[in-house]
Protein backbone atom coordinates (compact mmCIF):
# COMPACT_ATOMS: atom_id res chain seq x y z
CA UNK A 1 0.00 0.00 0.00
CA UNK A 2 0.93 3.44 -0.82
CA UNK A 3 2.13 5.37 2.54
CA UNK A 4 4.82 8.64 2.76
CA UNK A 5 8.01 6.45 2.37
CA UNK A 6 6.73 4.33 -0.60
CA UNK A 7 5.89 7.96 -2.02
CA UNK A 8 8.85 9.63 -1.31
CA UNK A 9 10.64 6.59 -3.68
CA UNK A 10 8.46 6.85 -6.36
CA UNK A 11 9.28 10.69 -6.52
CA UNK A 12 12.63 9.83 -6.42
CA UNK A 13 12.43 7.02 -9.32
CA UNK A 14 10.49 9.11 -11.34
CA UNK A 15 13.51 12.04 -10.65
CA UNK A 16 15.64 9.46 -11.60
CA UNK A 17 14.01 7.84 -14.34
CA UNK A 18 11.35 10.27 -16.36
CA UNK A 19 11.37 10.62 -19.86
CA UNK A 20 12.54 13.35 -21.37
CA UNK A 21 9.40 14.96 -23.01
CA UNK A 22 9.10 18.51 -24.57
CA UNK A 23 6.34 19.58 -22.47
CA UNK A 24 8.34 18.44 -19.24
CA UNK A 25 11.65 20.72 -17.59
CA UNK A 26 13.13 19.91 -14.44
CA UNK A 27 11.04 17.65 -12.46
CA UNK A 28 9.43 19.62 -9.68
CA UNK A 29 10.26 23.15 -11.51
CA UNK A 30 7.26 25.40 -12.59
CA UNK A 31 5.47 24.37 -15.29
CA UNK A 32 3.57 26.76 -18.18
CA UNK A 33 -0.33 25.85 -17.01
CA UNK A 34 -1.11 26.90 -20.64
CA UNK A 35 1.71 24.23 -22.01
CA UNK A 36 0.00 21.67 -19.52
CA UNK A 37 -3.39 22.19 -20.86
CA UNK A 38 -2.15 21.91 -24.07
CA UNK A 39 0.22 18.50 -23.75
CA UNK A 40 -2.53 16.78 -21.44
CA UNK A 41 -5.44 17.79 -24.48
CA UNK A 42 -2.62 16.40 -27.05
CA UNK A 43 -2.41 13.04 -24.76
CA UNK A 44 -5.94 12.05 -24.69
CA UNK A 45 -5.78 9.11 -26.84
CA UNK A 46 -2.87 9.76 -28.58
CA UNK A 47 0.73 8.00 -28.48
CA UNK A 48 2.92 9.84 -26.70
CA UNK A 49 5.46 9.78 -30.03
CA UNK A 50 2.97 11.79 -32.32
CA UNK A 51 2.91 14.33 -29.45
CA UNK A 52 6.72 14.63 -29.06
CA UNK A 53 6.57 15.53 -33.18
CA UNK A 54 3.83 18.03 -32.68
CA UNK A 55 3.88 19.52 -29.49
CA UNK A 56 6.73 22.08 -30.09
CA UNK A 57 5.33 22.79 -33.48
CA UNK A 58 1.79 23.88 -31.79
CA UNK A 59 3.58 26.03 -28.66
CA UNK A 60 5.82 27.69 -31.31
CA UNK A 61 2.41 29.08 -33.32
CA UNK A 62 0.37 29.05 -30.51
CA UNK A 63 2.41 30.23 -27.71
CA UNK A 64 -0.48 31.65 -25.57
CA UNK A 65 -4.23 31.37 -24.92
CA UNK A 66 -4.60 34.58 -26.70
CA UNK A 67 -2.56 33.03 -29.63
CA UNK A 68 -4.71 30.23 -30.50
CA UNK A 69 -7.91 32.38 -29.70
CA UNK A 70 -7.09 34.71 -32.35
CA UNK A 71 -6.31 32.04 -34.73
CA UNK A 72 -9.09 30.85 -37.45
CA UNK A 73 -10.38 27.27 -36.93
CA UNK A 74 -9.18 26.09 -40.15
CA UNK A 75 -5.92 26.39 -39.08
CA UNK A 76 -6.22 24.98 -36.13
CA UNK A 77 -7.64 21.43 -37.37
CA UNK A 78 -4.47 21.89 -40.08
CA UNK A 79 -1.85 21.94 -37.51
CA UNK A 80 -3.79 19.34 -35.46
CA UNK A 81 -3.44 17.04 -38.08
CA UNK A 82 -2.61 13.44 -37.88
CA UNK A 83 -3.42 13.40 -33.86
CA UNK A 84 -7.18 12.37 -34.37
CA UNK A 85 -9.79 12.92 -32.22
CA UNK A 86 -10.32 16.34 -33.53
CA UNK A 87 -12.70 17.87 -31.83
CA UNK A 88 -9.91 17.61 -28.83
CA UNK A 89 -8.67 20.59 -31.37
CA UNK A 90 -11.87 22.28 -31.37
CA UNK A 91 -12.57 22.29 -28.00
CA UNK A 92 -9.09 23.54 -27.12
CA UNK A 93 -9.92 26.30 -29.50
CA UNK A 94 -12.95 27.19 -27.67
CA UNK A 95 -11.14 27.24 -24.16
CA UNK A 96 -8.33 29.60 -25.23
CA UNK A 97 -11.51 31.76 -26.41
CA UNK A 98 -13.09 31.14 -22.84
CA UNK A 99 -9.55 31.71 -21.31
CA UNK A 100 -8.94 35.11 -22.66
CA UNK A 101 -13.18 36.19 -22.48
CA UNK A 102 -13.47 35.13 -18.66
CA UNK A 103 -9.92 34.63 -17.51
CA UNK A 104 -7.71 37.53 -19.23
CA UNK A 105 -6.33 35.54 -20.74
CA UNK A 106 -4.57 33.01 -18.01
CA UNK A 107 -5.76 29.66 -17.79
CA UNK A 108 -7.69 29.48 -14.26
CA UNK A 109 -6.24 27.46 -11.49
CA UNK A 110 -9.05 26.09 -9.65
CA UNK A 111 -10.39 22.30 -10.76
CA UNK A 112 -14.01 24.61 -10.91
CA UNK A 113 -12.78 26.71 -12.80
CA UNK A 114 -11.08 24.59 -15.24
CA UNK A 115 -13.92 22.40 -15.58
CA UNK A 116 -15.86 25.09 -17.32
CA UNK A 117 -13.74 25.19 -20.24
CA UNK A 118 -14.77 23.27 -23.21
CA UNK A 119 -13.61 19.77 -23.40
CA UNK A 120 -11.84 19.40 -20.19
CA UNK A 121 -12.92 17.30 -17.91
CA UNK A 122 -11.95 16.08 -14.18
CA UNK A 123 -8.40 14.27 -15.32
CA UNK A 124 -7.50 17.10 -17.39
CA UNK A 125 -8.67 19.39 -14.72
CA UNK A 126 -6.87 17.84 -12.06
CA UNK A 127 -3.75 17.40 -14.20
CA UNK A 128 -3.52 20.97 -14.58
CA UNK A 129 -3.93 21.89 -11.24
CA UNK A 130 -1.79 19.56 -9.54
CA UNK A 131 1.41 20.23 -12.33
CA UNK A 132 0.80 23.48 -12.94
CA UNK A 133 -0.16 24.95 -9.85
CA UNK A 134 0.58 22.39 -6.98
CA UNK A 135 -3.14 22.48 -5.98
CA UNK A 136 -4.12 18.44 -4.20
CA UNK A 137 -5.84 17.16 -7.16
CA UNK A 138 -5.98 13.54 -8.17
CA UNK A 139 -6.28 12.40 -11.30
CA UNK A 140 -6.94 9.19 -12.68
CA UNK A 141 -5.73 7.91 -16.37
CA UNK A 142 -5.63 4.64 -17.88
CA UNK A 143 -1.87 4.02 -16.55
CA UNK A 144 -3.01 5.42 -12.76
CA UNK A 145 -5.35 2.83 -12.81
CA UNK A 146 -3.44 -0.11 -13.93
CA UNK A 147 -0.99 0.85 -11.06
CA UNK A 148 -3.42 1.37 -7.86
CA UNK A 149 -5.18 -1.83 -8.74
CA UNK A 150 -1.78 -3.63 -9.05
CA UNK A 151 -0.82 -2.19 -5.66
CA UNK A 152 -4.17 -2.99 -3.83
CA UNK A 153 -4.44 -6.11 -5.88
CA UNK A 154 -7.83 -5.30 -7.03
CA UNK A 155 -8.61 -7.41 -9.46
CA UNK A 156 -11.71 -5.48 -11.86
CA UNK A 157 -12.34 -3.59 -14.43
CA UNK A 158 -11.12 0.01 -14.23
CA UNK A 159 -14.47 0.94 -15.69
CA UNK A 160 -16.85 -0.61 -13.24
CA UNK A 161 -18.57 2.15 -11.57
CA UNK A 162 -17.09 1.00 -8.24
CA UNK A 163 -13.72 0.81 -9.22
CA UNK A 164 -13.58 3.89 -10.80
CA UNK A 165 -15.14 5.69 -7.49
CA UNK A 166 -12.70 3.64 -5.10
CA UNK A 167 -9.49 4.50 -8.11
CA UNK A 168 -10.48 8.58 -7.55
CA UNK A 169 -10.56 8.34 -4.17
CA UNK A 170 -7.16 6.80 -3.68
CA UNK A 171 -5.84 8.82 -6.08
CA UNK A 172 -7.07 12.11 -3.64
CA UNK A 173 -4.80 10.45 -0.75
CA UNK A 174 -2.04 10.58 -3.10
CA UNK A 175 -2.33 13.96 -4.38
CA UNK A 176 -3.10 15.33 -0.72
CA UNK A 177 0.08 13.04 0.74
CA UNK A 178 2.00 14.80 -2.35
CA UNK A 179 1.15 17.98 -1.76
CA UNK A 180 2.51 17.45 1.78
CA UNK A 181 6.05 16.68 0.65
CA UNK A 182 7.21 15.97 -2.98
CA UNK A 183 4.51 18.45 -4.57
CA UNK A 184 0.88 16.67 -5.96
CA UNK A 185 2.02 17.47 -9.32
CA UNK A 186 5.48 15.54 -9.39
CA UNK A 187 2.92 12.07 -7.44
CA UNK A 188 0.75 12.36 -10.19
CA UNK A 189 2.85 12.50 -13.08
CA UNK A 190 5.12 10.04 -11.79
CA UNK A 191 2.44 7.24 -10.78
CA UNK A 192 1.24 7.92 -14.27
CA UNK A 193 4.74 7.67 -15.74
CA UNK A 194 5.36 4.29 -13.84
CA UNK A 195 2.29 2.93 -15.69
CA UNK A 196 3.48 3.83 -19.08
CA UNK A 197 7.27 2.91 -18.85
CA UNK A 198 7.59 -0.01 -15.74
CA UNK A 199 3.53 -0.83 -14.81
CA UNK A 200 2.97 -1.84 -18.36
CA UNK A 201 -0.89 -3.29 -19.90
CA UNK A 202 -1.00 -7.20 -20.85
CA UNK A 203 0.21 -8.67 -22.85
CA UNK A 204 3.26 -6.68 -22.49
CA UNK A 205 5.57 -8.21 -19.08
CA UNK A 206 5.38 -5.49 -16.01
CA UNK A 207 8.49 -4.60 -15.56
CA UNK A 208 8.26 -5.19 -11.77
CA UNK A 209 12.51 -5.64 -11.14
CA UNK A 210 12.78 -1.68 -11.84
CA UNK A 211 9.30 -0.56 -9.91
CA UNK A 212 10.01 1.50 -6.88
CA UNK A 213 6.77 -0.02 -5.43
CA UNK A 214 7.45 -3.33 -6.16
CA UNK A 215 7.56 -4.36 -2.30
CA UNK A 216 4.66 -2.58 -1.48
CA UNK A 217 2.72 -4.06 -4.41
CA UNK A 218 0.28 -6.93 -3.49
CA UNK A 219 -0.07 -8.11 -7.07
CA UNK A 220 3.32 -8.75 -7.24
CA UNK A 221 3.57 -10.71 -4.05
CA UNK A 222 0.51 -12.91 -5.47
CA UNK A 223 1.69 -12.98 -8.77
CA UNK A 224 -1.46 -11.74 -10.37
CA UNK A 225 0.29 -8.74 -12.40
CA UNK A 226 -1.33 -10.34 -15.96
CA UNK A 227 -4.55 -10.79 -14.45
CA UNK A 228 -4.98 -7.15 -13.18
CA UNK A 229 -6.94 -5.16 -14.23
CA UNK A 230 -9.62 -7.33 -15.36
CA UNK A 231 -10.38 -6.08 -19.45
CA UNK A 232 -12.69 -3.54 -19.83
CA UNK A 233 -16.34 -4.53 -21.44
CA UNK A 234 -15.83 -3.63 -25.36
CA UNK A 235 -18.64 -2.73 -28.14
CA UNK A 236 -18.50 -4.05 -31.38
CA UNK A 237 -17.38 -1.34 -33.91
CA UNK A 238 -19.69 0.11 -36.22
CA UNK A 239 -17.77 -0.42 -40.13
CA UNK A 240 -18.51 2.52 -42.02
CA UNK A 241 -18.18 2.14 -45.88
CA UNK A 242 -16.20 5.04 -48.15
CA UNK A 243 -15.14 4.94 -51.73
CA UNK A 244 -13.02 8.16 -52.51
CA UNK A 245 -12.31 9.78 -55.50
CA UNK A 246 -9.22 11.75 -56.23
CA UNK A 247 -10.03 13.74 -58.78
CA UNK A 248 -6.70 15.90 -60.75
CA UNK A 249 -7.10 17.98 -62.83
CA UNK A 250 -4.64 19.36 -65.77
CA UNK A 251 -2.87 21.84 -64.19
CA UNK A 252 -2.21 19.05 -61.33
CA UNK A 253 -4.18 19.98 -58.61
CA UNK A 254 -6.41 17.72 -56.46
CA UNK A 255 -10.12 18.26 -55.47
CA UNK A 256 -10.48 18.31 -52.07
CA UNK A 257 -13.92 19.00 -50.23
CA UNK A 258 -14.98 19.80 -46.54
CA UNK A 259 -16.83 17.42 -44.53
CA UNK A 260 -19.94 18.80 -42.35
CA UNK A 261 -19.76 20.15 -39.42
CA UNK A 262 -21.03 17.21 -37.31
CA UNK A 263 -20.36 13.54 -37.48
CA UNK A 264 -16.86 11.37 -38.44
CA UNK A 265 -13.90 13.54 -39.11
CA UNK A 266 -16.49 16.86 -39.04
CA UNK A 267 -15.27 20.12 -40.40
CA UNK A 268 -12.32 18.11 -42.18
CA UNK A 269 -10.91 17.83 -45.55
CA UNK A 270 -10.99 15.04 -47.57
CA UNK A 271 -11.60 13.58 -51.23
CA UNK A 272 -14.92 13.44 -52.63
CA UNK A 273 -16.51 10.59 -50.95
CA UNK A 274 -19.27 8.89 -50.67
CA UNK A 275 -20.20 6.58 -47.74
CA UNK A 276 -22.66 3.80 -46.92
CA UNK A 277 -23.23 1.84 -43.67
CA UNK A 278 -25.03 -1.23 -45.23
CA UNK A 279 -22.22 -2.38 -47.94
CA UNK A 280 -19.61 -0.79 -50.56
CA UNK A 281 -20.71 1.78 -52.38
CA UNK A 282 -20.19 0.82 -56.38
CA UNK A 283 -17.88 2.76 -58.51
CA UNK A 284 -21.15 3.90 -60.28
CA UNK A 285 -22.59 5.42 -57.24
CA UNK A 286 -19.79 7.22 -56.40
CA UNK A 287 -19.53 8.56 -60.31
CA UNK A 288 -23.16 9.31 -60.61
CA UNK A 289 -22.42 11.49 -56.98
CA UNK A 290 -19.79 13.33 -59.01
CA UNK A 291 -21.63 14.08 -62.13
CA UNK A 292 -19.35 11.60 -64.08
CA UNK A 293 -18.93 8.45 -65.70
CA UNK A 294 -17.72 5.17 -64.34
CA UNK A 295 -15.57 4.37 -66.91
CA UNK A 296 -13.32 7.23 -65.80
CA UNK A 297 -12.82 6.26 -62.81
CA UNK A 298 -10.29 3.87 -61.84
CA UNK A 299 -9.51 1.66 -59.13
CA UNK A 300 -6.31 2.25 -56.95
CA UNK A 301 -7.06 0.01 -54.29
CA UNK A 302 -8.25 -0.69 -50.79
CA UNK A 303 -7.86 -0.20 -47.27
CA UNK A 304 -9.46 -0.25 -43.63
CA UNK A 305 -8.85 2.55 -41.32
CA UNK A 306 -9.86 1.76 -37.57
CA UNK A 307 -11.43 4.12 -35.22
CA UNK A 308 -11.94 3.74 -31.43
CA UNK A 309 -15.37 2.91 -32.46
CA UNK A 310 -15.64 2.53 -36.55
CA UNK A 311 -13.72 0.45 -39.32
CA UNK A 312 -13.83 1.97 -42.31
CA UNK A 313 -13.16 0.42 -44.88
CA UNK A 314 -12.19 2.53 -48.09
CA UNK A 315 -12.11 1.78 -51.70
CA UNK A 316 -9.98 4.28 -53.80
CA UNK A 317 -10.68 5.39 -57.28
CA UNK A 318 -8.22 8.33 -59.38
CA UNK A 319 -9.64 10.31 -62.31
CA UNK A 320 -9.67 13.46 -64.21
CA UNK A 321 -11.35 16.39 -62.45
CA UNK A 322 -13.86 17.91 -64.76
CA UNK A 323 -13.57 21.90 -65.28
CA UNK A 324 -16.92 22.17 -64.49
CA UNK A 325 -19.25 20.23 -62.19
CA UNK A 326 -22.82 19.34 -63.20
CA UNK A 327 -25.08 20.91 -62.10
CA UNK A 328 -26.88 19.12 -58.75
CA UNK A 329 -23.54 17.17 -58.59
CA UNK A 330 -22.71 16.39 -55.05
CA UNK A 331 -19.20 17.39 -55.38
CA UNK A 332 -21.06 20.54 -56.29
CA UNK A 333 -23.21 20.78 -52.73
CA UNK A 334 -20.25 21.68 -50.46
CA UNK A 335 -16.87 23.50 -49.46
CA UNK A 336 -14.17 22.75 -52.07
CA UNK A 337 -11.07 23.32 -53.60
CA UNK A 338 -8.15 22.43 -55.88
CA UNK A 339 -5.34 22.14 -54.43
CA UNK A 340 -1.42 21.80 -55.66
CA UNK A 341 0.04 18.70 -53.20
CA UNK A 342 2.48 21.60 -51.79
CA UNK A 343 -0.07 23.23 -50.38
CA UNK A 344 -1.83 20.62 -48.59
CA UNK A 345 -0.23 21.32 -45.10
CA UNK A 346 -2.38 24.04 -44.76
CA UNK A 347 -5.46 21.77 -44.82
CA UNK A 348 -6.66 19.49 -41.82
CA UNK A 349 -6.71 16.12 -43.25
CA UNK A 350 -7.38 12.76 -40.77
CA UNK A 351 -4.87 10.06 -41.80
CA UNK A 352 -7.29 7.89 -43.44
CA UNK A 353 -7.37 10.48 -46.09
CA UNK A 354 -3.92 11.01 -46.51
CA UNK A 355 -3.27 7.60 -47.07
CA UNK A 356 -6.37 7.59 -49.87
CA UNK A 357 -3.80 10.62 -51.21
CA UNK A 358 -0.82 8.07 -51.29
CA UNK A 359 -2.82 5.48 -53.13
CA UNK A 360 -3.86 6.96 -55.71
CA UNK A 361 -1.23 9.35 -56.08
CA UNK A 362 2.02 6.94 -55.54
CA UNK A 363 4.85 8.90 -56.10
CA UNK A 364 3.23 12.05 -57.10
CA UNK A 365 2.98 12.88 -53.48
CA UNK A 366 6.67 13.61 -52.50
CA UNK A 367 8.49 12.44 -49.26
CA UNK A 368 8.25 15.55 -47.69
CA UNK A 369 4.54 15.25 -48.05
CA UNK A 370 4.10 11.69 -46.12
CA UNK A 371 6.14 13.54 -43.38
CA UNK A 372 3.39 15.94 -43.55
CA UNK A 373 2.34 15.60 -39.81
CA UNK A 374 5.51 16.64 -38.75
CA UNK A 375 5.80 19.37 -40.66
CA UNK A 376 4.80 23.34 -40.06
CA UNK A 377 1.75 24.52 -41.36
CA UNK A 378 1.31 27.70 -43.51
CA UNK A 379 -0.42 30.42 -41.70
CA UNK A 380 -2.48 30.59 -45.03
CA UNK A 381 -2.85 28.97 -48.29
CA UNK A 382 -3.50 30.52 -51.88
CA UNK A 383 -5.90 27.71 -53.86
CA UNK A 384 -8.38 27.88 -56.51
CA UNK A 385 -11.88 27.57 -55.54
CA UNK A 386 -13.45 24.36 -57.87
Amino acid sequence: MLNARTIDDLARWFRASARDLPWRGPIGSPRDPWAVLVSETMLQQTQVSRIAERFPLFMRRFPTPGALAAADQREVLALWAGLGYYRRARNLHAAARLIVERFGGAVPRTVDDLLELPGVGRYTAGAVASIAFGDAAPIVDGNTARVLLRVHGRATRPDDRAARAWLWDHAARIAAAGARGVGAGVVNEAVMELGATVCLPAPAAPRCDACPLAPACAARRTGTQARIPLPKGRAARQTVHCASAVLVDGAGRIVLQRRAEGGMWAGLWQAPTVERADRAPTRAELARALGLAARDLHARGTFTHATTHRLVRFDVYRGAAPRRWPRGAHAGDTDRARVRPDQLDAFALSSAQRRVLRLALGGALSARRERAAAAPVAKAATYARS
